[in-house]
């Protein structure tokens, strides 16, 4: 949704995520000074240069903002959507800045956006617009491993990050850090495994977190595990798809709505997720899906009862207009400020609990992060102990054998004398970090006599953190 869409129906995107910011900081009664160099963004760039098209120069006009380098790098996503504006790209760098924060990423926030429908290019013309984009970037520092780190983000994905760090490559061919300039590159190219499902892999341990504190679930008027739990899904693109997919098939979650573009499907037993996905990438949509219902009014679909709903597309899908009629008891923000400033306070009022956007989409970051650090390390996760690990497990399987006089059956030996590879220690990490993440946002809120909310208590939590880092070393 663009930026002019979402202030039709309140604030802008930027003004949302600063009053949001304005109320935290005032909860903290921080020192003013600091609490006006958190909200400004430091830098941000504009970017116009031309690419030739079917043998004519179209202009292509980009941003990049980099929120703050308190850490270094700053790190960022990169879109492409006909929506980019630069109002929109400041406020996704400022929630970046406060997502590392929250889940303990030792990065400043960043982001990135082209202006272009990438649907209508093909691959050859994606790769001359996205090389040309990233010199650009390059040329004006915006592109390095050590100062400011793309990654994928809404219209790009592994293709577009390996372009980009080959074009940083060949300008710096001397850099042997090169592989650290971009994150959610293909895993053959320098990318870690787990990086394009790490955003949608977080949202489901983030529930899962939730769902292992019983009072915070009843707060939210559930009751038991995610076992069971109906599930609306909006937006079934890289995020939606892979949140959807595990919470069906790893915690038998029910999806009974999945809502795209075109509409949504329904069905109260609960749809098959790959199918609907395959469905989608097959027919431009979900319309036509067999053994389902389908309502051409997708955002109706919003409003249907449910226990969880996970909006996992564009920002400001719920707003006043619809906050009254939202009937789900949890919802789970996949996407960036999916639910507008006034929103977020009618859904208070009604006591509909809300995992913030950001803390609930950081597995994505958390993720890059571990690629950045497998880069500049240069040997991948798992590569000098894993048979290390293996053979002392065989050792161990051998001893209870020897004790008991009995063998261990084959299953259980093979989960013990296993040795985590890189995927399982990536999986591993990120669930650590969305449990840290969660737990520490539940004792922030219990704890605070001014909180009442998830999203503020991630707020000050990111905050704390941040101050705590400007009065250590300054601004």
């Amino acid at each position: 949704m663009s930026d002019t869409k979402f202030a039709k129906k309140g604030m802008t995107f930027r003004k949302s995520v600063e009053h949001m910011v304005d109320h935290a900081i005032e909860i903290m009664e921080l020192d003013e000074g600091i609490g006006s160099a958190l909200k400004v963004c430091q830098s941000v760039i504009q970017i116009s240069f031309p690419v030739e098209i079917n043998g004519k120069a179209e202009i292509f006009t980009g941003w990049r903002a980099t929120h703050s380098d308190h850490r270094l790098p700053s790190k960022g996503g990169i879109r492409y959507a006909p929506i980019v504006d630069q109002d929109e790209v400041e406020a996704l760098a400022a929630l970046m800045t406060y997502k590392c924060a929250i889940v303990d990423v030792p990065f400043g926030g960043s982001k990135g956006g082209l202006v272009i429908d990438p649907r209508k290019y093909d691959r050859n013309q994606l790769e001359a617009i996205t090389r040309r984009f990233a010199r650009e970037l390059i040329g004006k520092g915006y592109l390095s491993p050590a100062k400011n780190v793309p990654a994928p983000d809404m219209g790009t994905g592994p293709r577009e990050m390996g372009w980009m760090t080959d074009t940083y490559r060949r300008l710096f061919p001397d850099d042997i850090n090169y592989m650290g300039a971009v994150t959610g590159k293909p895993v053959e190219h320098g990318g870690v495994r787990g990086r394009n499902e790490a955003t949608g892999r977080g949202v489901q341990y983030a529930l899962r977190e939730f769902f292992r504190h019983g009072e915070e679930v009843k707060n939210a008027g559930l009751e038991g595990s995610l076992e069971g739990k109906q599930v609306i899904v909006q937006g079934l693109g890289n995020v939606g798809y892979h949140a959807a997919h595990f919470l069906q098939t790893e915690d038998d979650c029910k999806i009974i709505a999945i809502i795209e573009r075109d509409g949504a499907v329904l069905d109260p037993d609960g749809l098959d997720v790959d199918a609907v996905f395959h469905h989608m990438r097959e027919n431009g949509g979900v319309k036509g899906f067999p053994d389902a219902r389908f309502e051409s009014d997708g955002s109706s679909i919003l409003e249907m009862e449910c226990d969880i709903l996970i909006p996992a597309a564009l920002e400001g899908v719920i707003t006043t207009d619809n906050a009254d009629r939202i009937k789900a008891h949890l919802i789970a923000e996949a996407a960036n400020g999916p639910v507008t400033f006034e929103a977020d306070k009618i859904l208070q009022k009604r006591g509909v609990e809300i995992i913030p956007d950001a803390y609930c989409n950081a597995g994505g970051v958390i993720v890059s992060y571990f690629e950045w650090i497998r880069n500049l390390n240069h040997v991948r996760f798992g590569r000098i102990d894993k048979r290390f690990h293996e053979s002392r497990g065989e050792h161990i399987l051998t001893a209870i054998e020897m004790a008991t006089d009995s063998k261990v059956p084959d299953w259980l030996r093979d989960q013990i004398a296993r040795g985590a590879d890189e995927f399982d220690l990536v999986r591993s990490g990120l669930d650590d970090s969305m449990r840290q993440g969660m737990q520490e946002i539940i004792e922030k809120r219990r704890s605070h006599p001014k909180i009442d909310d998830y999203r503020m208590a991630a707020f000050v939590i990111a905050i704390e953190k941040i101050a705590r880092s400007y009065r250590d070393i300054g601004f």
